[in-house]
């Protein structure tokens, strides 16, 4: 009996540490920002494409920002996709190119993007970068993502991550934390250990022989997760570049927790279905990129990484006293501190932008809060594409 019990510990210590030392790997290696890379010459011909769905609130602020960045060989395309307010009216009076696109069945941002892609061919861009309504940037970060993606002809993603906010409530201060984690922190981890990059859906730039033929009609919630795992298949894994930056402003705690889960529901159901296929098309054709996004994508949120590990330990704490065995535990116990120590070590040299000592300490009542949201995706329940609304 004690035999079968520690064969179930196991299995269970090793199912909880793996992504574990995966995260703790990305987030040791992330401590420290990427080298900015020297891009001159000619700018490419560029077009900006900006899918939007009932944005007009933010619309016109965005495309105002867009002033600076515009030029000779710089173009702004809206989408107004399935709008029932005055995007598309606001945009034209910015002077803006605006596409309207009407389809109730086919809803996504991914089909907004896809029906610019269709107006595009007739005089295709060099590059398309990818911004989104409530996102703004700067001249300098669009030129430099247009340039690299063409000299390398992949596409690019830039560093993208919430404006810092400490008025927020803690809730959110931890979220826009978590968030630059994901975004920034763990990209540049796998990027050191020559992996590619994950795409976030704004801040996206594509050589338009990319653009042109991946796939983007889909009714995807990560449509960018998807078209990563797409790239990496065909060996056009995507390159991360943190001196462009895409910034967007946060959100209340209600729109938050819709955001997340929206984001977390679409990470995890791409994992279940590519992380695994990724691991063992990496290890067979011996493609470091490849197996790098899967062991990535094993790596589940971090509030439900923190709860599973802690019920695990629960777990083999107990089973350890029955049958006098502390190494599964002792396994799952350093993997945690592990990765947790490399979390703080990030919050304590540049997160506190995001998070102040004060919210920290609200991260019990957070892994409470984010519950029902997986509690959600477990019971199947689909979240489409809805606005975010921002404070």
């Amino acid at each position: 009996m004690n035999e079968v019990i520690v064969t179930l510990m196991w299995l269970f210590a090793s199912a909880a540490a793996l992504p574990l030392l995966v995260l703790a790997v990305e987030v040791w290696l992330g401590i420290w920002r990427t080298k900015p890379i020297t891009l001159n010459g000619q700018l490419p011909n560029t077009c900006i494409l900006i899918p939007a769905h009932d944005e007009a609130k933010i619309i016109g602020q965005t495309l105002a920002r867009l002033g600076a960045i515009l030029g000779p060989s710089v173009r702004v395309l809206v989408v107004a996709d399935n709008c029932t307010d005055d995007t598309a009216a606001i945009a034209r009076e910015h002077g803006f190119e605006v596409l309207e696109r009407f389809n109730l069945e086919k809803r996504g941002k991914g089909f907004a993007l896809a029906f610019g892609r269709d107006h595009l061919r007739a005089k295709p861009p060099e590059c398309v970068v990818v911004v989104d309504a409530d996102c703004h940037s700067d001249p300098r970060s669009i030129a430099d993502v247009a340039r690299y993606s063409c000299a390398t002809q992949s596409a690019v993603q830039a560093r993208y991550v919430f404006v810092p906010d400490h008025a927020a409530s803690p809730k959110v201060q931890i979220s826009n934390f978590a968030f630059w984690i994901k975004n920034v922190v763990r990209q540049r981890g796998v990027s050191r250990v020559g992996g590619g990059a994950i795409l976030t859906g704004t801040g996206m730039a594509f050589p338009w022989s990319i653009f042109d033929r991946v796939t983007l009609a889909t009714g995807s919630i990560v449509e960018d997760l998807a078209l990563s795992v797409e790239l990496a298949q065909s060996g056009e894994t995507p390159l991360f570049l943190e001196q462009a930056q895409v910034l967007s402003a946060s959100a209340g705690e209600q729109a938050t927790i819709g955001q997340r889960s929206r984001w977390e529901h679409g990470l995890l159901s791409v994992a279940a279905n590519h992380a695994f296929a990724l691991l063992k098309h990496g290890f067979r054709a011996m493609d470091r990129k490849v197996f790098l996004l899967g062991l990535h994508l094993i790596v589940p949120p971090l509030a439900l990484l923190v709860v599973l590990s802690a019920l695990i330990a629960a777990f083999l704490l107990a089973a350890a006293i029955s049958v006098d065995n502390w190494y599964p535990f002792a396994v799952l116990v350093t993997s945690l501190l592990a990765a947790l120590m490399g979390v703080l070590v990030n919050w304590a040299l540049e997160g506190r932008r995001w998070l102040t000592p004060q919210a920290l300490a609200a991260l019990p009542f957070y892994l409470m809060w984010k519950l029902p949201i997986y509690g959600r995706f477990f019971a199947r329940k689909r979240v489409g594409w809805v606005r975010t609304d921002r404070d």
